[in-house]
């Protein structure tokens, strides 16, 4: 479960154009160690950028630790990897085998997390990529992404969760373990006057931390709920408690991506619409550029950002990291943005519409979602959460 700290900065960083400069300026002022973990690393100019600054860090005397997931950097090529490892960088590969011929279902445990802890006093979690805003193939850019800068309190369990995976991945791998590289105790200090919580999902201790403290914030909304999410196909547990929100009179409104991506998720997404929007659900699609985002404002002073979807892929299988915030002038901030994001580039769904004008796709749609529920029963997962 969530444990709140107080005493946090935490800064909003939208899309890359905001997170990479501060992400780059961490990475300069490094002195002791950088862990990394991200599920694309791309060698576009942005990934060149980030990783010239992980290189100069390592060669001038930094313990720099990359993870990279194996599906997500499938791509990244090979002598790239090598030439970080001869700059100093360590690299490792979190599950590298992707076989699609492989019938076991931990292949689709993935490292899904978007997490930087540079000194243990400053850290980054968000749902942004390696990966350039304007680099988004069979899409419109620029991508639409958010991240958030950590100073504070949680920075020592971020830096804590980091060094576990790494050490985890380190011995599947059969890599020898580094020492750390801080003996001293990563400082506590307030930072701000943010009362904030760090949640992972994983699939040992953490298993529903993420999607419990969504469901105890819709369950506590008072006034509105607000979610841009890219991914979106929540079990019966999130239906349900959306469903009692709206029908107690939150205002709940949906910010959902209008463009697709993955065929399969989308029009299971779909087969939903007809029910959330009986149940006085708003649904806006965005179809402007290509949205990325995972983030959700409750009654203006609840707010989450991070790399979670609200998916089974997300809160079933794979590693997330979230930031959980309960400050008023940070949810303000985020709310804005969304709102500005509907205002510029969403369309409202319209029930009457949905309703008497998209029977082929209402169709195709519920034949998609079975087809998903059928996979995730065969994988041997639930659609309970």
């Amino acid at each position: 479960m969530s444990q709140f700290l107080d005493g946090n900065q935490i800064t909003l960083l939208r899309n890359g154009a905001e997170y990479f400069p501060a992400l780059e300026t961490a990475i300069e002022a490094a002195s002791d160690e950088i862990y990394v973990q991200t599920y694309i690393f791309e060698l576009d100019e942005t990934g060149l950028r980030i990783g010239n600054a992980l290189k100069r860090a390592a060669l001038r005397g930094v313990r720099v630790y990359l993870l990279l997931d194996g599906f997500g950097c499938k791509d990244l090529p090979k002598a790239y990897a090598s030439e970080l490892e001869k700059a100093g960088v360590e690299v490792l590969i979190y599950r590298p085998n992707i076989s699609p011929w492989t019938l076991k279902r931990g292949r689709l445990h993935r490292m899904h997390r978007k997490v930087t802890v540079v000194d243990g006093c400053i850290g980054f979690v968000g749902g942004i990529n390696i990966i350039d805003d304007f680099n988004t193939p069979a899409q419109m850019p620029p991508r639409v992404d958010y991240a958030v800068k950590v100073e504070g309190p949680l920075l020592p369990s971020m830096r804590a969760s980091a060094r576990l995976l790494w050490r985890r991945a380190s011995k599947r791998l059969l890599r020898p373990v580094q020492p750390s590289v801080l003996d001293k105790n990563v400082s506590q200090k307030r930072a701000g006057n943010m009362r904030a919580a760090f949640l992972l999902r994983d699939n040992l201790w953490h298993r529903r931390d993420i999607e419990d403290a969504y469901l105890s914030a819709i369950k506590s909304a008072k006034f509105e709920i607000l979610i841009a999410n890219a991914y979106f196909l929540p079990g019966l547990r999130i239906r349900h408690t959306l469903r009692d929100a709206a029908a107690r009179g939150v205002h709940v409104t949906l910010l959902l991506q209008g463009r697709i991506e993955y065929l399969l998720l989308d029009f299971a997404s779909h087969a939903l619409y007809s029910s959330l929007l009986r149940q006085g659900i708003e649904i806006y699609e965005y179809h402007k550029s290509f949205m990325h985002s995972k983030v959700a404002v409750i009654d203006g002073k609840w707010a989450i950002v991070g790399s979670s979807n609200i998916d089974p892929f997300s809160l079933l299988m794979s590693r997330e990291a979230n930031i959980l915030v309960e400050d008023a002038d940070f949810s303000t901030e985020l709310r804005q943005h969304i709102q500005l994001s509907m205002d510029s580039g969403a369309n409202m769904v319209s029930s009457d519409d949905w309703e008497h004008h998209h029977y082929v796709k209402r169709f195709i749609s519920w034949l998609v979602y079975g087809l998903v529920r059928l996979m995730m029963g065969v994988a041997g997962y639930s659609d309970n959460h």
